[in-house]
């Protein structure tokens, strides 16, 4: 396999990721959105999923129309030729596809002409809206996407840090029915310390169903390598509170 990385691995114990054995957000699928860019960084990734201690990635490719036009033929014939380099690669790892679906007029039109949407398992959606600015017509989508029998999961709900002066709304989406879904560099500062404060006030308030690493490249890998887990996120894993390990 092509070493596309010279840098050398952060010394030290790791977390071990076996706890949670499924990552169910990610970008692994070559060239088809901000992710892994090539065959080759995909299975680098993958490999260093693997060496964390995950034995299952559910990869959830963008599908945001203004940006990435991702159909489910793409993503599945993307998925079939990570799964063959996988397996010639040696790696132990389940590798499955689902998306993460920005709530713009592409989803309304695909939950308008009843179009399947791909989930993360079961009736599982991964979604996710603008983080610049609210949209009006969120929680719209939201309850239509249930009402065609699929259960919506916000993702990386902290990053949403407008939201911090409106924490209500998390609540509304709580009640609602969302499950909500924690990146793990959210509690490292990587996105900063306005969405670490706003990541640790969702903990305390019990809004966390899930995981993800939302791994995009070798920079987030890395921070994984480093990652300490805080004693709030591994309580809620020792809890039973968190479903990766049911996906």
């Amino acid at each position: 396999m092509l070493k596309l990385f010279s840098r050398s691995k952060p010394k030290g114990e790791r977390f071990d990721f076996s706890v949670l054995h499924t990552d169910m957000h990610s970008h692994l699928l070559p060239g088809i959105d901000d992710g892994a860019e090539s065959l080759e960084y995909s299975l680098e990734l993958i490999k260093g999923m693997n060496e964390l201690g995950y034995k299952k990635l559910i990869t959830t490719p963008h599908v945001m129309w203004d940006m990435y036009k991702n159909t489910h033929e793409i993503i599945r014939e993307k998925l079939k030729l990570v799964q063959d380099a996988v397996r010639h690669a040696g790696i132990d790892v389940e590798i499955n596809a689902a998306a993460e679906y920005f709530l713009d007029e592409h989803v309304e039109e695909l939950l308008r002409n009843k179009q399947p949407l791909l989930t993360i398992s079961g009736n599982m959606v991964l979604t996710e809206f603008s983080m610049a600015f609210p949209s009006l017509n969120i929680k719209d989508l939201l309850f239509e996407m249930q009402m065609q029998g699929y259960q919506p999961v916000i993702a990386h709900p902290e990053r949403y840090i407008y939201l911090e002066r409106n924490k209500d709304f998390y609540t509304e989406l709580k009640d609602i029915g969302c499950l909500f879904q924690l990146n793990l560099l959210s509690m490292g500062g990587h996105y900063g310390r306005s969405v670490t404060e706003l990541a640790n006030y969702l903990i305390k308030n019990g809004f966390y169903n899930l995981i993800g690493t939302d791994l995009h490249h070798f920079g987030h890998l890395e921070g994984l390598q480093r990652f300490e887990m805080p004693l709030q996120v591994k309580k809620l894993i020792d809890e039973g509170k968190i479903l990766n390990n049911q996906l």
